[in-house]
């Protein structure tokens, strides 16, 4: 992430929404992982009515996003490990972002929270009003989402369910009129009562007397009346009690009769029902092992993943598949070179070669003195065989080709120099480190750089080159700022051999700064070439076949990052031996047929 990085919002930080209750709008810088061979890029993106955007930069806009996503249905995962990236997923398309620290990250998360809150989706109080206005739904419609063959299935239990609100609606008719029957008695009932404790208080002399017929009773005066008047009201005389009685239990037996048939349908169905959802659950559990199959898939080819699947300290991908994506990708990129490599040693490029005594001063300019050291330390420690001081092991040996592994430790991390030795016929040490050193030829045998530029230019043997080498996937992308020099070594004795060498050791520079989308390697690279002449028959002259040249090249490389440490010595026993001999048969051809440079 660059350190210009800028921000937008239409609220402030502290009140994140609006007062009107709206998401804030964002915008700014994030890095967004792009693919295995780009990494991580910046980008410009924009969070707004619910959808977030991005554009290649924020001077673009006007061409257009680069891309788009919905938020009502997204699902945003803050990774586990990372306390800078987010990872933003609807439905296959994923996007992985990371913000400049745990704070921005925090803010977006929060913002595109909001605005997928707003848009009905995701919120408790969102699920709870769609819940229940489904359950109303279905409640209203019953069997709206029944298919036509279910309906036609359950249309005899409805028509059952039908009769029996019939019963009900006349079972309910006929309560209502017995009720009635039986107030109408009860009120009935109480007015005779009533009538006949006020005959009984009568006077003697008043009271009546008793006609034969015992239903009328004489007053003194002659009248008669009623002893008990008949109470017949209007709601008694109209009321069939016995033919109530009758469809009374005509309904209760219906009832029985509509339930039991009911019971009969559903025991009917129970088989039919269970066989289905026996057939569900069958078909339920392929589709989780399927899912479990798939996802076993998935996970054996993580190397087509995003970042998650890459070099690092969480890296799904175990070391078996990560060595055989480096193992896979290194035997692509060596086919890719065999068949550019005859046209990149057909090009002419002329240069002046400089004379061998402008190689030896020591130099005034930056770093001298620390290029002095390393000079030293390589010609003291690099050109011992195997045992010695420098406990060089031999590992590896095919022909000339020799290759030394020296165990160090450094800061805690388990690093292994190597160290490969080389005889080439023809060529002298000054070509051989002269074609090394010159940037002019660096592309014609340097397979694993992907771009490189001159950072400085410290003396006329002097220079600070920052390069980036080619991705292999799944290791993330290197780069590399190191300072080079060439240097012939003065000898003390007239018989030794004519020595030169190329030192190589990163150094700090503000015109190449550290960058999010390369892990940057630190190197302690040296080349030691040594001119064996053997003295020609009679008064001939010199040539190519009398010159031998003994190569020791030296590397004591710090990777960076988090690539297994089995891979990279397996890397580096196969690689080593390769470089060497790309390299001095590229020297051999650009050499051939020219004039020998001592």
């Amino acid at each position: 992430m660059s350190d210009n990085q800028s921000w937008n919002s239409s609220g402030s930080e502290e009140d994140v929404e609006t007062e009107s209750g709206a998401p804030v709008e964002l915008c700014g810088v994030l890095s967004k992982w792009t693919n295995y061979i780009h990494g991580w890029q910046d980008r410009w993106v924009v969070l707004k009515n619910n959808t977030l955007s991005y554009y290649k930069s924020e001077d673009e806009r006007e061409f257009g996003c680069r891309g788009s996503l919905c938020l009502s249905k997204a699902l945003i995962t803050p990774h586990e490990f990372d306390e800078c990236r987010i990872d933003i997923a609807v439905n296959d398309s994923v996007w992985y972002l990371r913000a400049q620290d745990p704070e921005h990250r925090h803010q977006w998360i929060d913002s595109i929270e909001q605005h997928k809150a707003e848009s009905g989706y995701g919120s408790e109080s969102s699920l709870r009003r769609h819940g229940s206005m489904l359950s109303l739904t279905s409640a209203a419609s019953n069997y709206s989402a029944t298919s036509t063959s279910s309906f036609k299935k359950g249309h005899s239990l409805r028509e059952k369910l039908a009769e029996m609100e019939t019963f009900r609606d006349i079972l309910c008719r006929q309560i209502d009129t017995l009720q009635k029957y039986f107030d109408a008695c009860s009120d009935a009932v109480s007015k005779d009562e009533l009538q006949r404790d006020k005959v009984v208080e009568d006077d003697e002399e008043d009271f009546p007397t008793t006609r034969s017929d015992g239903e009328f009773l004489h007053n003194n005066n002659g009248s008669k009346e009623k002893l008990f008047p008949c109470v017949t009201p209007k709601e008694i005389n109209g009321i069939d009690f016995k033919g109530e009685a009758i469809t009374f239990k005509a309904t209760t037996a219906g009832i029985l009769s509509t339930l039991s048939h009911c019971i009969d349908l559903m025991m009917k169905r129970e088989d039919s029902w269970q066989k289905r959802h026996d057939k569900e659950m069958e078909k339920r559990r392929r589709i989780e092992d399927g899912y479990k199959i798939a996802l076993n898939e998935f996970k054996k080819k993580s190397h087509f993943g995003g970042p998650d699947y890459e070099e690092g300290p969480n890296s799904l991908i175990n070391e078996d598949e990560f060595f055989d994506a480096v193992e896979a990708a290194l035997d692509r990129q060596d086919k890719i070179e065999e068949q550019s490599q005859s046209e990149k040693a057909r090009i002419h490029r002329p240069t002046a070669v400089p004379s061998g005594d402008a190689y030896t001063t020591v130099g005034t300019y930056r770093f001298a003195q620390q290029v002095e050291e390393m000079v030293k330390n390589h010609m003291t420690y690099s050109l011992q065989d195997d045992g010695g001081d420098a406990n060089w092991q031999l590992v590896v040996e095919e022909g000339e080709m020799k290759v030394y592994r020296r165990e160090v430790e450094e800061n805690g991390i388990v690093l292994d120099p190597l160290k490969a030795t080389h005889v080439v016929k023809g060529v002298t040490g000054h070509e051989v480190c002269h074609y090394f050193w010159n940037v002019d030829f660096r592309n014609d045998w340097e397979t694993t750089v992907e771009n490189f530029k001159l950072v400085e230019r410290l003396s006329d043997n002097a220079v600070i080159i920052y390069q980036t080498h080619k991705r292999v996937w799944p290791a993330s992308q290197r780069d590399v700022l190191y300072l080079s020099a060439i240097r012939k070594i003065i000898s003390n004795n007239e018989n030794d051999p004519d020595t030169w060498t190329v030192c190589n050791f990163s150094v700090d520079h503000e015109n190449a700064p550290l960058t999010n989308r390369c892990v940057r390697a630190k190197i302690n690279i040296a080349l030691i070439c040594q001119t064996l002449v053997s003295p020609p028959e009679g008064d001939k002259e010199i040539c190519r076949d009398n010159i031998l040249c003994k190569i020791t090249y030296v590397a004591n490389v710090n990777p960076g990052g988090w690539a297994p440490a089995s891979v990279l010595r397996a890397v580096a026993k196969r690689e080593y031996p390769k470089f060497l001999k790309r390299f001095t048969s590229y020297v051999q051809e650009k050499t051939a047929g020219k004039p020998i440079l001592f």
